[in-house]
């Protein structure tokens, strides 16, 4: 009785409060953008609001990301699309409050790290049951689908690939926070969903997820091979082609998804010029955006007319490209940064990109951040993934959840609320 009235007349920390505004970011990631802008302004009220501005500054990689969304903002004098540029620099918002509200939260307890793993799971399990219940009432039409390379519908505003993403890396973070679960019926929850999801996924077939999944799991191979002479790293080693060449094989979906890369690649090589494959039209995205930025090296094009540029780019270079569809921004974050806002631009985003690897350390921590953070990087490589609300939030939660638990002993967690 005692030890229940003091749960219940316990003040909410700070840490409780924001576990439950990730939770409540992640719901809205799902299912409602209101939610997800709103749960965002309570994480970053909760976390600042007894922090004296001064300690913001000394912040540097949050004020790296304050300087490089300020160039963004700086681009309106010389952007004649204005609505557009406005809808580019309101998506970087959160990277001007998320950093800085992550780094100062305390450090979570077990059961916190508990509470939120089991509820971001639910969650995201919730969403892979609905997304596949579409697959199993019209199997067949949706196997021709994937042939064409249209995907089953998910959450997220069918955002598949910000969605596979997610799973990928939610799954290297119950790796990581499986050793800190305190209850053995939450451990066995947490583990059915780590291995639903990475089944869903494969399903799915989403290469940029797919990609996360096996980068990270071939890390972890590579470093339980080196920090603990462990025969399970040899074991995910050797597991990451069995396992990829078994799902091509048996995974209908993806063994379409194969199919249809292996008659991309086919166009490719006969010099196809039409974009109407995705993996070819971002080739040509680049070319273009290469081409655009020798015009105008330092300033850039303005990011509100980056893609007024970029069609111009495609009439004078691939006109064969008619469908506006078909038409992209650069599939390059690094190249969309320097095409709108110039290569000094470009350089000082890169810097912010790579910042953290400085925090680097020989522990348990550091390598799942490092891994997370690869497969980011290799997202930021293939898309303009944080020039959409979706994508940006995907990579700072992730990002900044595994940077927040980089202090942490892998023998010691707090046990005591903060």
């Amino acid at each position: 009785m005692n030890k229940s009235s003091s749960l219940i007349n316990r003040k909410l920390t700070k840490s409780d409060i924001a576990v439950f505004c990730i939770l409540i970011m992640v719901g809205g990631l799902l299912v409602s953008r209101l939610f997800l802008s709103l749960g965002m302004i309570l994480f970053g009220i909760n976390a600042l609001r007894d922090i004296h501005p001064k300690k913001w500054l000394q912040q540097k990689w949050c004020m790296l990301g304050v300087a490089w969304v300020a160039i963004y903002a700086l681009t309106w004098f010389w952007s004649t699309d204005k609505e557009t540029w406005g809808a580019f620099v309101q998506n970087k918002l959160p990277i001007l409050f998320l950093p800085l509200a992550f780094a100062f939260l305390p450090q979570w307890t077990a059961k916190q790290l508990q509470l939120l793993t089991l509820g971001i799971g639910t969650m995201l399990f919730a969403g892979a049951c609905y997304s596949i219940s579409f697959l199993l009432f019209d199997y067949d039409n949706y196997i021709k689908l994937y042939n064409v390379s249209h995907m089953i519908p998910t959450p997220m505003y069918q955002e598949y690939i910000s969605f596979s993403i997610t799973n990928s890396l939610f799954a290297v973070w119950c790796v990581y926070v499986f050793p800190k679960l305190e209850s053995k019926p939450i451990k066995y929850a947490v583990a059915f969903i780590t291995i639903s999801l990475v089944i869903y996924n494969h399903v799915l077939a989403s290469k940029s997820g797919l990609i996360s999944f096996y980068v990270c799991m071939l890390g972890w191979g590579i470093y339980t091979i080196i920090a603990k002479r462990s025969i399970s790293g040899v074991i995910a080693v050797l597991g990451v082609p069995l396992l990829l060449a078994l799902a091509v094989t048996y995974v209908p979906t993806l063994r379409e998804r194969k199919e249809h890369i292996v008659y991309t690649y086919y166009r490719f090589r006969s010099n196809d010029k039409t974009g109407s494959l995705g993996d070819i039209s971002r080739l040509i995205s680049y070319d273009i955006a290469f081409k655009l930025m020798k015009e105008q090296p330092v300033t850039g094009t303005g990011i509100g007319d980056i893609g007024h540029e970029m069609d111009r780019g495609y009439d004078k270079w691939y006109p064969e490209v008619v469908d506006s569809h078909n038409r992209l921004i650069p599939h390059n974050q690094f190249l969309t940064v320097g095409l709108g806002c110039g290569i000094p631009a470009m350089l000082l985003f890169a810097i912010w990109v790579f910042a953290p690897l400085h925090r680097l350390g020989k522990n348990r921590e550091s390598f799942f951040f490092f891994v997370v953070w690869l497969a980011l990087l290799i997202q930021l490589m293939i898309e303009p993934y944080l020039e959409g609300q979706i994508g940006l939030f995907v990579y700072i939660l992730f990002t900044l959840l595994f940077l927040h638990i980089m202090p942490y002993s892998h023998k010691k967690i707090p046990s005591t609320v903060q």
